[in-house]
């Protein structure tokens, strides 16, 4: 079957935007990537460190140290190769390409996760497992291509409408995604308990079945007599932009912003199974009912800010978006009963897909065309460099304090709270620009 043209056609509106084909390939992409960041990133692979970890509380803090360090190596890579993804996009228009390569990686390397989980080696190095090693760093090369993929697929959204219908795909591709969450967490039905790596395969293989339509129905469109430069020019292309940074101050202090606002998310994420369970005493079956409360709120939260973006603006709805996540981080942090958690998580959820909507339409509004590629790639830098530091910050405090037990993670949340308010003075920093 022939590919079909990507760009939807004006006089589209409603459902018949939301359901053509390439729009609809596009965001159950997102579904498909989601099933992977909740079931891997977010829930079993950290309870399954804890599990084999965590014997007690000060072990729980250094099993949240392990899953954090885990997280920020994978955003060092990240920081190395994400500054050439959108320079690669710009010179050769091809989208789709790496992002079926990444994916492919992403799956190979989860279902490996899975696989060596299960096989026992007698080996040790620094006293752990060989297996838990290979399962680890296997997480670290899944984490990795995944992101990477996610900087073609955003950049994709630029090429399936106008600049009036993007805040709405881009709402819409969120809460697709989100549907991808409850798919995913399917698979705790089929899980004996404690058993959180029966997940791996499970999650690798819906991963793949849910790209399927972006790989066959979404057309890559290359640009033609692309000149032959070395991997190495990609970096000079950036150090290039950064140097013409006094032409482009408004996108590099919003680029600013993020990097605090992303920080808070991103550590979040990583780090909220196991906050929930070893400080709040949530078990895994409530913790998957909360984290499908916390989805719904992200699908309703996505679809509302599309349409508070498109009327008020994406640079208002970006600080919105802000000050409910500090709320919702300071509610997680004080929290000392499952009731106000629960409160959290579902602010948090509203949150965290609010801020993919808002940021990703901010970005087309400000970045010229000619040089989106390359900022969305310059964003997605911005984006893991802070995901190094902040999982860095909060299992650098777990580990320090780790001796006060569930204090130690109290401490580390509440310093997301202080590097989203800094998120936020900066963004205040970029009206000023206009």
């Amino acid at each position: 079957m022939e590919p079909i043209t990507n760009k939807v056609k004006l006089e589209k509106k409603g459902l018949a935007l939301y359901f053509s084909l390439p729009i609809l390939s596009w965001a159950l992409y997102d579904a498909a990537n989601t099933i992977f960041s909740s079931n891997i990133n977010t829930i079993f692979f950290p309870l399954y460190l804890q599990e084999i970890v965590g014997s007690d509380e000060v072990q729980k803090q250094i099993a949240s140290t392990f899953i954090s360090y885990a997280n920020a190596l994978a955003s060092f890579l990240l920081v190395i190769f994400t500054p050439l993804f959108g320079v690669m996009m710009d010179r050769t228009g091809k989208k789709k390409k790496y992002i079926v390569i990444l994916t492919l990686l992403t799956v190979i390397g989860t279902i490996a996760m899975g696989i060596f989980s299960f096989i026992p080696f007698t080996q040790m190095m620094f006293g752990i497992p060989m297996s838990l090693i290979l399962v680890i760093l296997f997480f670290v090369l899944s984490k990795f291509t995944y992101h990477s993929s996610l900087v073609f697929y955003d950049t994709m959204i630029s090429d399936l409408g106008t600049k009036e219908q993007i805040p709405l795909i881009s709402g819409f591709g969120v809460a697709i995604g989100y549907f991808g969450t409850l798919i995913g967490l399917s698979v705790y039905l089929f899980m004996d308990d404690g058993a959180y790596n029966q997940s791996f395969i499970p999650t690798g293989i819906l991963f793949l079945l849910l790209s399927l339509p972006l790989f066959i129905f979404i057309k890559d469109t290359p640009k033609e007599n692309v000149p032959k430069q070395s991997v190495l020019s990609g970096y000079r292309e950036i150090l290039e932009t950064f140097k013409q940074m006094k032409n482009y101050r408004k996108i590099f202090i919003f680029m600013l912003a993020y990097f605090f606002l992303n920080d808070a998310l991103a550590t979040t994420i990583a780090m909220m199974s196991v906050y929930a369970n070893a400080v709040i005493g949530i078990s895994t079956g409530k913790f998957i009912i909360l984290y499908l409360v916390s989805t719904i709120a992200s699908i309703i939260g996505s679809f509302i800010f599309g349409y508070i973006t498109k009327s008020i603006g994406a640079y208002r709805a970006v600080r919105y978006v802000g000050i409910l996540l500090v709320i919702a981080l300071i509610i997680a942090t004080i929290a000392w009963n499952e009731g106000l958690f629960w409160v959290a998580g579902s602010l948090f959820g509203v949150a965290l897909g609010s801020m993919w909507v808002t940021t990703r339409t901010y970005i087309v509004e400000i970045t010229p065309e000619e040089k989106r590629g390359q900022f969305f790639g310059l964003f997605a830098f911005s984006g893991k460099v802070s995901s190094i530091l902040g999982p860095l910050l909060y299992g650098t405090i777990t580990f320090a304090f780790a001796d006060l037990g569930n204090t130690a993670s109290r401490m580390a949340l509440g310093s997301l709270i202080i590097l989203t308010i800094i998120g936020l003075v900066i963004h205040a920093r970029v009206k000023e620009e206009w």
